[in-house]
């Protein structure tokens, strides 16, 4: 159920605009404040996912709504309700985090668009929220190596920018551990970091997932629905494995990073966006070009820094670091005592080939606590580990 709150003191309007979200959808839950004070008051109380404020309102206005709002809870989207004489206000509410404004007479779709358009990203940056809560302790960067280290010294330089990384290495290397030590260390790190595994989405889709589409633009797009750009804005977005991304997405991003402006997939209109790209790639992206495969002018808007992430067989100097980590945190998973590794059995990690790199001695690592001694050997090595 989206809890929606109406904050307007012309009764008259509160309630078309009460009728007309109400039955739009089963789902709505519409309440109501007379002025900015009890709506405050309201806000405080109750968890809303969606607030629509007039702006001229007796007692307190819908600019000091706003503004208290995004200090009490700014996660919630805000859209601005503006007389024909209030548009100059409602445009600056924009720059103040208004999610958008509607004037009145509101139009039916324009209203109900926006409505969506806002939960959307409620949505969205709630599961953002609760993503990195979860995630935040799984990006240490482990590791006393002479790679390690320059690469977090790079990190301290780069992350406080807006320049754009692209981030380079093999599978399970830890790239994605570089884009949110990036994000994390960045003044944006209140905002949200948005992750987009372009390997994983179709090609077909590529572009309605970054840039969002409208209603009816192909089959299955039943509504209006927004992108990962307009998600990420104001914070970063993280485009991993962007080798694999089409021609065409490839030009569309291409145009985002140079304008700074996007259009959902069957529109002509364009959205402004505010973004920090960061990109990541295990393939050869000059080679890619090469074949026809990467547009050449997006690879050097995207690399104006660039990160290679080592392999782990050129970092062995790591593995018992790495090893004492994993071994800590999978029992701190599992409620079991921690397990030691001996000398031994670390010695035989350290001489092991790692194909799979980190995500490889991390299965390695649980698979040996699993079925391995008190203290993991180097017979249990042999036995589970190296083949």
């Amino acid at each position: 159920m989206n809890k929606i709150l109406i904050i307007e003191d012309e009764a008259a309007i509160r309630r078309v605009l009460k009728k007309i979200i109400s039955e739009e959808n089963d789902n709505y839950q519409v309440e109501e404040a007379e002025d900015g004070l009890i709506g405050i008051e309201m806000i405080k109380e109750k968890d809303y996912d969606l607030v629509l404020c007039d702006i001229k309102m007796p007692k307190m206005d819908g600019v000091e709504v706003l503004e208290k709002t995004k200090k009490i809870k700014p996660e919630i989207p805000i859209v601005m309700i503006s007389g024909h004489g209030d548009l100059d206000t409602a445009v600056n509410t924009m720059r103040l985090g208004a999610f958008d404004y509607i004037s009145k007479p509101p139009d039916l779709n324009r209203l109900l668009n926006t409505v969506r358009n806002a939960l959307d990203k409620k949505e969205l940056i709630v599961e953002n929220k609760r993503l990195k809560k979860k995630v935040s302790k799984n990006y240490e960067m482990i590791g006393q190596s002479k790679s390690i280290t320059h690469i977090q010294e790079i990190i301290e330089k780069v992350a406080t920018t807006d320049a754009r990384v692209l981030i380079t290495g093999g599978n399970g290397t830890g790239k994605e551990l570089v884009a949110h030590w990036l994000h994390q260390k960045s003044n944006r790190s209140k905002a949200p970091l948005i992750e987009v595994n372009c390997a994983a989405i179709p090609s077909e889709l590529i572009e309605s997932e970054l840039f969002g589409h409208i209603k009816g633009s192909f089959t299955g797009a039943n509504k209006d629905r927004a992108g990962k750009f307009e998600a990420a804005n104001g914070g970063t977005i993280f485009l991993d494995e962007i080798g694999d991304m089409s021609l065409s997405a490839q030009a569309k991003v291409l145009r985002a990073l140079q304008e700074n402006k996007i259009s959902r997939v069957g529109s002509d209109k364009d959205i402004k966006v505010n973004v920090r790209v960061i990109a990541a790639t295990n393939k050869d992206l000059k080679k890619e070009i090469e074949a026809n495969r990467f547009r050449e002018d997006l690879y050097h808007r995207l690399a104006v820094i660039l990160i290679e992430v080592p392999s782990l067989n050129e970092r062995r100097e790591d593995i018992p670091l790495l090893v004492d980590f994993f071994a800590k945190k999978i029992a701190e998973e599992q409620g079991t005592p921690i397990k030691p590794f001996s000398a031994k059995a670390i010695k035989l990690l350290q001489d092991y080939n790692w194909t799979g790199n980190i995500r490889e001695l991390r299965n390695v690592v649980e698979r040996l606590i699993i079925l391995g001694e008190k203290e993991v050997s180097e017979k249990d090595v042999k036995l589970f580990a190296v083949k």
